[in-house]
């Protein structure tokens, strides 16, 4: 593809002024923070803001000349070393500058990514803040050339016609080619725009949010307005691959570009264990990112559709992906392999995950006569007082460089009492698979991690898993003269409601306060009363 038949456009607020948009959307999105699990994060951890990780922003305008792509740092709330600038028209290391012009959509992008107020991210190490075109020119289509150096790239644009509509097929998939390869080489991950869509307007997900390598990343707002859809136009993947609440794909796409900051930046600390790589490698953030997502009404998938055509993954919530993330490395304890195409039931093994939310980084090695198969053993009974459990695995591996297809990875849910499937994830084209089972029973079960043999793109691939079974549990205790309501931070995405029978229950969060959160647990202070009156937790709660 050449640089003259892309267009980058930009997707947020077309048709109001600027002071106007500003002023409809931040008072509403700060209040997304807690929608997202960054409040409950910040009530729950100490200092996880980005520090030390360094990040891009490509921006642009491609009809203005020097480009507008710049983020003033007074209007973010950063001081002017964070940047950097770059654009045809030069490099400059302060602004103002002659690379380029100022950029509300930039600096609106910029609060939610890394501002002082709004921002996810409030510390990132650095900014690589540069036009569009630029950036994909000397970086993405030419891999020649030294990389940018950055650990992830928020790319708040598409690549479109000038009329919105989508590149021939074959020019998408030369796109999404480009930036898988540069991730593979380089182990950047990089956060797209799905594009924004509307609710009758259902257009398909635009580039480079099509990317194997990549997160693509949905918008979704109470009042109806929500982003592009799935799946891709090119062979049915499923793609976007994460949600966040947000009035446009400009604005949800830096929040989640904040959280892999965030995970980046926990990960080097050593908060998911010693091994730093593992953790912070594009596959496991990735990973917890979209197994830590809460799924909101509406939401499905398929065995062999493992995301949302809407949601993806589900909405994005920090915390969850955090306390995965610090759950640390679980290794499999055993390894099968079986003739290619035949039965993998569960295998007698005493072994047993040490925890239930975690995740791991390995490889896995099939052959050109056999399937090879990772077992994770899990008891999910801890604190379950006989109740059901909710399962989400997410398995993340990547396109090769220069490889048109991927490996073929599946994940599988066994009962081992009864070696019964519970659950599987068997995507063709995705290298994203991905189990959710909200009603899982207490027991023993083997998640496995499997590779197809025969004939494949390597022998080897390395993938990341991410993990979670959770059983919330709520309950009610004195306060002085009153009673409260109290449930764990995490998992998080839980709301709670009230009926006053339980025999034809009428569901509502009706007088109910707003939820706080003390001594590391969420908390609903309520007055005594002799009437009857249950409380349940519901997941979602948007």
């Amino acid at each position: 593809m050449t640089k003259s038949e892309l267009r980058m456009l930009r997707f947020i607020f077309f048709g109001g002024i600027i002071c106007a948009a500003l002023s409809f959307c931040r008072p509403v999105l700060a209040q997304f923070h807690d929608q997202i699990g960054l409040t409950a994060l910040r009530a729950a951890t100490t200092n996880i803001n980005g520090s030390g990780i360094r990040v891009a922003q490509p921006e642009g305008d491609v009809a203005l000349n020097p480009p507008a792509f710049e983020v003033n740092p007074a209007n973010v709330g950063q001081p002017a070393a964070l940047f950097s600038y770059a654009s045809a028209a030069g490099t400059a290391g302060f602004y103002p500058n002659t690379a380029g012009t100022n950029s509300w959509h930039a600096e609106d992008v910029g609060n939610y990514f890394y501002g002082t107020i709004y921002g996810v991210a409030t510390n990132v190490a650095h900014v690589d803040n540069s036009d569009a075109d630029y950036f994909y020119t000397n970086y993405i289509s030419n891999l020649a050339l030294p990389a940018l150096g950055d650990s992830l790239v928020n790319q708040s644009f598409i690549f479109c016609n000038d009329d919105y509509s989508h590149f021939p097929i074959s020019q998408e998939q030369d796109l999404d080619s480009q930036y898988d390869n540069y991730a593979a080489q380089n182990g950047t991950l990089f956060i797209s725009s799905a594009g924004d869509g509307g609710p009758t307007n259902q257009a398909r997900i635009y580039p480079s949010a099509t990317c194997y390598n990549g997160i693509g990343v949905a918008a979704y707002f109470p009042s109806g307005a929500y982003s592009c859809i799935g799946p891709t136009l090119d062979n049915g993947r499923c793609k976007p691959d994460i949600t966040a609440l947000s009035t446009y794909t400009s604005i949800s796409t830096p929040l989640v570009s904040g959280a892999a900051a965030m995970l980046l930046q926990a990960g080097a600390r050593g908060d998911g264990g010693g091994d730093t790589n593992s953790v912070m490698d594009m596959r496991t953030i990735k990973a917890l990112l979209l197994n830590g997502a809460v799924k909101p009404l509406g939401w499905t998938n398929g065995n062999s559709t493992p995301l949302d055509a809407r949601y993806g993954s589900g909405m994005l919530n920090i915390l969850n992906s955090y306390e995965q993330l610090a759950g640390g490395r679980q290794s499999n304890f055993v390894f099968t392999t079986v003739s290619t195409g035949g039965a993998h039931p569960p295998v007698p093994s005493t072994n047993t995950m040490a925890v239930l939310s975690g995740w791991d980084f390995g490889t896995n090695t099939s052959s050109t006569v056999s399937d090879a198969i990772k077992h994770y053993f899990f008891n999910v009974t801890n604190n379950s007082g006989g109740g059901k459990f909710i399962a989400t695995a997410t398995l993340v591996w990547n396109r090769h460089k220069n490889k048109t297809t991927i490996n073929n990875l599946n994940l599988f849910l066994y009962d081992c009492a009864t070696s019964n499937l519970v659950a599987c994830s068997t995507s063709l084209v995705d290298n994203v698979e991905h189990i959710y089972k909200p009603d899982l029973a207490p027991g023993r079960y083997d998640l496995q991690v499997w590779k197809a043999g025969g004939s494949t793109v390597t022998t080897n691939e390395i993938y990341a898993l991410a993990f979670e079974f959770i059983a919330p549990s709520l309950n009610l205790v004195p306060a002085g003269t009153n009673v409260a309501l109290t449930w764990p931070l995490y998992p998080a995405g839980f709301l709670v409601e009230t009926a006053t029978n339980l025999v034809s229950p009428a569901w509502t969060t009706n007088n109910l306060p707003a939820a706080g959160i003390t001594n590391g647990r969420n908390y609903i202070l309520l007055n005594a009363t002799d009437a009857n009156q249950f409380f349940r937790l519901r997941r979602p709660n948007f």
